[in-house]
């Protein structure tokens, strides 16, 4: 975890916190009257989540809490945030607000990929071709489907910088969720790629990784991955399903075998991509085969009780 601000060519208002790939990363924006977060972090890193806004903030209340998707490492903070700033607003995207309403867990995002989010509330809502001020700049709305179909990234037209979310890494972007599940999508990441390219950021804060200015060549990156990808589209699969295992260890450093196999019957997102992808290997070898790749990269370990991160 690092701090990037003026000194990576930022507004000098504005403070990244680079999380590792658990939690997105953090972006705060200090204004004179205001004070706003965008993203924030995986629920077990919540703590650490605080402990960076206050490090900066001090006796400043935080008033706006953003998210850009509402995948659990994005939001889940969001609930130990609005209990430390109680008068903070927070405001997500349309597409899944009147699930967070309700809080229905199996159409949002957690339960299915076997993650954890406390319950949040949201006050307003992101709209897509409108403005906001953080940090006293206006940073336009601009609607970014693909990885997830509701995201949005935020582009600051005066300092060029863009808050790409999983849009845009250095090295490439999330996976294409809604591909796996059967609804197209690799047209929606390629569609995001261009609109990035036509708005032509200085520097892009990525959801994941460090802040670059070398955009031209993550979106051509981008572009190649995407091409491999949509050649062959059960590679995606595989991977994501090793993605979100990986996900699990990392969140839970070591966990028993018996623990293991029930959270990958739980995580029913791996069964509704083995089912599509994978129809002939049942549950058990598939994700053993993908647990076995994890071990051989040395990302992984096994021994007589479990499994553990490395």
């Amino acid at each position: 975890m690092s701090h990037s601000s003026a000194s990576a060519g930022l507004p000098v208002n504005v403070v990244v916190f680079e999380r590792g790939w658990l939690s997105s990363n953090n972006v705060l924006l200090v204004g004179s009257e205001e004070t706003a977060v965008v993203d924030t972090g995986y629920a077990t890193h919540a703590d650490q989540t605080l402990a960076l806004v206050e490090s900066v903030l001090g006796e400043r209340p935080l008033d706006l809490i953003l998210n850009t998707h509402l995948h659990s490492d994005h939001c889940g903070g969001n609930a130990a945030l609005q209990e430390r700033y109680p008068l903070a607003r927070t405001e997500i995207p349309p597409g899944e607000a009147s699930l967070v309403e309700r809080w229905d867990q199996s159409g949002l995002s957690f339960l299915a990929t076997g993650q954890t989010c406390r319950r949040f509330r949201f006050t307003g809502l992101l709209q897509p071709g409108t403005e906001c001020m953080l940090g006293d700049r206006p940073w336009q709305v601009h609607a970014a489907p693909g990885h997830d179909p509701h995201s949005i990234i935020l582009f600051d037209a005066e300092s060029r910088t863009l808050i790409s979310a999983d849009a845009l890494w250095e090295n490439g972007f999330g996976i294409a969720f809604p591909e796996l599940a059967g609804e197209p999508s690799f047209e929606d990441v390629g569609a995001t790629l261009d609109l990035i390219e036509t708005l032509a950021p200085r520097q892009v804060i990525p959801g994941h990784g460090a802040v670059f200015d070398d955009v031209g060549k993550a979106l051509s990156v981008a572009r190649r991955r995407l091409d491999g990808l949509q050649r062959d589209p059960v590679k995606h699969a595989r991977h994501a399903i090793k993605v979100l295992m990986k996900f699990k260890l990392l969140e839970v450093q070591s966990i028993s075998f018996a623990d293991w196999h029930a959270w990958l019957r739980g995580a029913a997102y791996i069964d509704v991509i083995r089912s599509r992808f994978f129809s002939a290997i049942e549950l058990d070898q598939l994700t053993g085969d993908i647990l076995a790749e994890l071990v051989a990269a040395g990302a992984a370990e096994m021994s007589t009780s479990g499994v553990r991160n490395i």
